[in-house]
């Protein structure tokens, strides 16, 4: 069950970056939230409040929201990494940054895999690490960029730093325990909701510019998508955090960069490289042993 909730998240959150991606190269990463964000409020506050399962409690509720703080501001970094760089690079970058945190947490937690489920993990850690790779010509050139401001502004150093929201975002939904149904996904969903608004905020002080808009049911539709799938996603990630360890969980939720990538490969003719396959391939046998383990 906990593979397959996992892994459940995982296409979700690839299909959503992927639209959410598409959406911000056309507009910026803030106004794609301003989209994103309430719709996918809307969506688990519902849930929540359908499934029942719990009654809102202030602690679960205070992890939640300060996973949604980690969580929003990933995905402004995140977005906006897709907006700097290749999907087929940010993606991975972004989820090996968050699968090694919560691994890390949930070894130093006591958890320990079956030794087939432990080399499942690691290889899909090692396919994550495969899929990151960027060509060489790719690196030479965002070293050469001139200004050390532009350098960590570039598609895969914001990736990275996401990827480590992320990763927070992940262990701090543990953490909140699942005694209160959905309730602590409503509270990450405040925090991403205040970040959004401080992010806001703060481009008006500055009189920065939002952006242009989304124009066209298409565009609007696809953000509209993109939020709803991403709420989905935690919810189904939340799911699998509390029914298995989290190491297990936020490994085979990390893989939703192959979703991105395949997406990519498709809609932008992003190529893939050799190395890229192998990571694939790599996946897939890391999920089998997880899966027979």
């Amino acid at each position: 069950m906990v593979t397959v909730l996992a892994l459940g998240a995982a296409l979700a959150y690839g299909v959503a970056d992927f639209l959410g991606g598409a959406v911000t190269r056309r507009s910026t990463a803030l106004r794609t939230l301003t989209w994103c964000i309430p719709v996918g409020f809307v969506i688990i506050l519902v849930s929540a409040l359908l499934t029942g399962g719990g009654t809102p409690a202030p602690g679960p509720i205070a992890w939640g929201f300060t996973a949604g703080l980690a969580g929003g501001a990933g995905l402004i970094t995140f977005y906006r990494a897709l907006a700097r760089g290749p999907m087929n690079v940010v993606a991975p970058v972004s989820a090996l940054a968050t699968a090694v945190l919560p691994v890390a947490v949930g070894i130093a937690r006591g958890e320990r895999l079956d030794a087939s489920v432990a080399a499942g993990v690691l290889l899909c850690l090692v396919a994550i690490a495969l899929v990151s790779m960027e060509a060489g010509h790719e690196r030479a050139a965002e070293t050469a960029a001139p200004g050390w401001r532009r350098h960590l502004d570039s598609g895969p150093i914001m990736a990275g730093v996401s990827g480590t929201c992320f990763g927070v975002f992940f262990v701090l939904l543990k953490t909140a325990g699942d005694g209160s149904g959905l309730w602590p996904i409503v509270g990450a969903r405040v925090g991403n909701v205040v970040v959004i608004a401080v992010a806001l905020l703060a481009l008006a002080l500055r009189g920065g510019d939002l952006g242009p808009r989304l124009s066209g049911w298409t565009l609007i539709g696809l953000a509209l998508l993109s939020g709803t799938l991403d709420a989905g996603a935690n919810v189904l990630y939340f799911l699998a955090a509390h029914k298995g360890m989290l190491s297990l969980a936020a490994v085979l939720t990390s893989l939703y960069p192959a979703i991105t990538v395949l997406l990519a490969r498709f809609a932008y003719t992003e190529r893939l490289r050799a190395i890229q396959r192998v990571g694939m391939a790599v996946a897939v046998a890391g999920v089998a042993l997880v899966t027979v383990g």
